[in-house]
C-alpha cells in the first residue's frame, strides 16, 4: 500500500519560512518523479514543483520561483519542499506526489498517480 505523508506545515507570519517533508512508504522512491501542489479555499488545486527521480532536474511555478525549492533524499525516502520569504497568498494545503515514472516532471496533477493527505500552510500578513 502506497503511503505519502506529508508534514511541517503550521502557521507563519508573511516573509518567513517553512520547510515541508513528505515520506514516501510503499513503492520504489527512486522510480518515482514527485511533485508538491497546493489548493487555496475555492480555487483549484494547482502546481507548485517537480522534481526528477535523480534530483538534478527541476520544475517550479513562476509565482514561487526564487522562493522556494524542491529536493529529494531518495536513501531516506523522503520529498522536501523549502519555502522562503513567505506571502499571504502561499496559504493553502500543500500536497506531495508521485509521478507515474522517473523521468517526467509534469505541472499536470493528471500524472501523477499517488497523492498525500495534504499539510495546511497559512501565512498571515
Amino acid at each position: 500500500q502506497v503511503q505519502l505523508v506529508e508534514s511541517g506545515g503550521g502557521l507563519v507570519q508573511a516573509g518567513g519560512s517553512l520547510r515541508l517533508s513528505c515520506a514516501a512508504s510503499g513503492l520504489t522512491f527512486s522510480d518515482h518523479a514527485m511533485g508538491w501542489f497546493r489548493q487555496a479555499p475555492g480555487k483549484e488545486r494547482e502546481f507548485v514543483a517537480a522534481i526528477r527521480w535523480s534530483g538534478d532536474v527541476t520544475k517550479s511555478a513562476d509565482s514561487v520561483k526564487g522562493r522556494f525549492t524542491i529536493s529529494r533524499d531518495n536513501a531516506k525516502n523522503t520529498l522536501y519542499l523549502q519555502m522562503n520569504t513567505l506571502k499571504p497568498d502561499d496559504t493553502a494545503v500543500y500536497y506531495c506526489a508521485a509521478g507515474r515514472g522517473r523521468w517526467r516532471i509534469s505541472n499536470s496533477q493528471y500524472e501523477y498517480d499517488y497523492w498525500g493527505q495534504g499539510t495546511q500552510v497559512t501565512v498571515s500578513s
